[in-house]
Parts: C-alpha cells; sequence; structure tokens
C-alpha cells in the first residue's frame, strides 16, 4: 500500500492551508451570542453583499444551514417540495420532521433536475384543508446525488415563477453552488437572486474546516438567529472559525476550477475502463458517481484502497469521487492509474 492515501472520498476531507491557519490564529474575536464577534460579523456582511442578500448567517453545516432555513420559512404541518434525491431528504437524518414538524414531498427529477410541469401537480391547493400545506420549492446546485450536476439557469427562473404564482416560498442548497458558479461563469449572486433563502457550504471545496452561511432577508436572519440558538448553535468567540471562512471566500473560489477539471481527467479513464460505467453527461463539476459492473461495491473499494486511493459510495449501487484541493495534479495521474489497473 502507498505510504500516502489519495483521499476522493469527499471535498470535505481537505485541511486548511498554512495561509488560512495563519489567518485563524490572527483573527479578532468577541462573544458571537451578544454579536460582538468582528470577524464573524465581517464574514457575514461579506457573504450577504457576494450574494446579494440583505443579510446572512454563519452556522456549523450544511445540514443546519438547510434546516434553520426550512423550519424559518415553514410551520408545522406544512409540505417542502424537493427533488427525490435531494440532501434534505437523503441525508439529513429525518430533520425536517423531528424539528420542525414539517414533511418532504420528493419528486422523480432527471440528473437532479424537477421541472415546473413536474412540480405543480404536487402543489396542495388551498382549499384542501385535510392535507400538508405546500410552502417551499427546494433544489440543490450542485446536486450531489446526482453526480455534481448543474441546475439550468432557465429552469431555475421557471421554478421560481411557479413559486411566485402560488406564494411559496424557494430554497436554495446551494452546498456547493460555488463549483456552478466557476463551471457556468454565472455568478452566485445571480444564482441567488432568483431564491427568497440560501444555503452554501464554506467546508467543502473551498477548504474551510467547518461552517456554511445562509442568506435571506434581514427578517429572515433575525428569525434564523434565534432558532440557531435554539438548537444549541449558539457559539461564543466563533471568529477562530469564520476567519477560515472569510479567507476561504477571499480566495478559493476561482480555483475550484481545476478541481472540476481534475474530475474530467478522471472521468475520462473511468468511462475506457471495461469494468466502470458512467454517464460522462453528469461530469460537469467535481463530483463523479460510478458503477462497478463486474466487481462489488465492497472490493472495489478494498482494492482501490490497498493501491493507495479512497472512494467512497454514492447511491446504492455507486461508487463515488470529489476532487478537491488537497488533491494535485499528479495525485490525479496516480488516481487514473490505479482506476486502470483495478477495474481492467
Amino acid at each position: 500500500m502507498n505510504k500516502k492515501l489519495i483521499d476522493l472520498r469527499s471535498d470535505t476531507v481537505t485541511r486548511p492551508t498554512e495561509e488560512m491557519r495563519k489567518a485563524m490564529y490572527n483573527a479578532e474575536v468577541g462573544d458571537d451570542v451578544f454579536q460582538e464577534d468582528p470577524t464573524v460579523n465581517q464574514l457575514q456582511e461579506y457573504a450577504a453583499d457576494l450574494l446579494g442578500k440583505e443579510s446572512s448567517l454563519f452556522v456549523l453545516s450544511g445540514v443546519m444551514g438547510n434546516q434553520i432555513s426550512l423550519n424559518v420559512l415553514t410551520n408545522p404541518g406544512d409540505e417542502v417540495i424537493c427533488e427525490r434525491d435531494a440532501h434534505i431528504f437523503q441525508y439529513e437524518s429525518g430533520s425536517p420532521a423531528a424539528l420542525s414538524g414539517i414533511q418532504l414531498m420528493p419528486i422523480d427529477g432527471v440528473s437532479g433536475v424537477i421541472t415546473p410541469e413536474q412540480i405543480e401537480p404536487y402543489i396542495r391547493p388551498e382549499s384542501a384543508y385535510y392535507m400538508p400545506r405546500s410552502k417551499v420549492i427546494e433544489i440543490e446546485n450542485t446536486h450531489n446525488r446526482a453526480g455534481g450536476t448543474i441546475q439550468p439557469i432557465e429552469n431555475i427562473i421557471k421554478v421560481k415563477d411557479l413559486a411566485k404564482k402560488y406564494k411559496l416560498f424557494y430554497h436554495l442548497d446551494g452546498a456547493r453552488i460555488w463549483n456552478a458558479s466557476v463551471a457556468t461563469k454565472i455568478s452566485v449572486k445571480e444564482y441567488a437572486s432568483h431564491f427568497d433563502t440560501i444555503s452554501c457550504c464554506l467546508s467543502k471545496g473551498l477548504g474551510a474546516p467547518v461552517g456554511s452561511i445562509i442568506a435571506g432577508s434581514k427578517d429572515f436572519i433575525k428569525e434564523a438567529f434565534r432558532v440557531r440558538k435554539a438548537w444549541g448553535g449558539g457559539t461564543r468567540q466563533l471568529g477562530i472559525l469564520a476567519a477560515a471562512g472569510l479567507y476561504a471566500l477571499k480566495n478559493n473560489i476561482s480555483r475550484l476550477e481545476e478541481d472540476n477539471e481534475k474530475a474530467k481527467m478522471i472521468a475520462g479513464v473511468v468511462n475506457n475502463c471495461k469494468n466502470l460505467e458512467i454517464d460522462m453527461k453528469s461530469v460537469q463539476t467535481n463530483i463523479l458517481i460510478f458503477q462497478s459492473k463486474n466487481i462489488s461495491i465492497e472490493d472495489a473499494l478494498w482494492n482501490c484502497k490497498q493501491k493507495g486511493l479512497l472512494l467512497s459510495t454514492g447511491k446504492p449501487g455507486f461508487l463515488r469521487a470529489i476532487t478537491h484541493l488537497d488533491v494535485s495534479f499528479d495525485e490525479v495521474k496516480t488516481v487514473m492509474k490505479i482506476i486502470e489497473e483495478v477495474f481492467n
């Protein structure tokens, strides 16, 4: 086995760079529960401006960001419409029901995309008192379980118009919106402008050790601040972590193009392996989802690990690889060689 494992299980495995660590060490701090941490306040102001929203709030994770947003936008008994493979449905521990008393209405999409024509029949009639109340439409960009696919801006706008027609809120799980932005050259501000609320991660491709941002109106963030406290998310000298997020936003967005490029390099090899199958149309950012045809998932993971490569599983029956800043182009070439050895 190689001494150093190349870890493509997720872009959450990144470690702070030396420059980011220095920013954390030098961060000016205060008590954030009193809203007196200057570095947190600076991060929130910077992020709100970057996203084109009135206000933003630093939270501890993407799940917390999504769930606080849904809690503020709904009341118990309400329903949120989402795509069936959405993170909020598949990977957030049943939190909508457990924390907010709401249910999700999952719709089968194509590459993570659901259209207005698909959504509209699932919007509950206001007169149907015996049904849950439709309150939010949620989409994910990029879409994790679909392989990092990008939501077409034209469809985003059409779904926004549908939400307005029925007076529904529109929430974006933008955990990897940064990857979508660098791939399409559409600014995060343009993407965010079509949504009432947005949650976006600092701890994935941007390389911060922890944290996400939620953004929206001042009234929304005021209530989100209260919910964060109620859920145990009130913190004190949080500026040490906020400094990492601020550094990430100022320095690590444009470099995501490299991660998208690395993923395409690996995808080319995956596509040519006789024992692997991948939908090349889904290779749009830094996530690869592919099937092992003649080797079990368990054996595939083990064989790759023995040669120095860590992969993970995506949806059932699929392997997943995610590129990130801690994997160099030289290491990507090694990854390509390992995949050829294991799957040919």
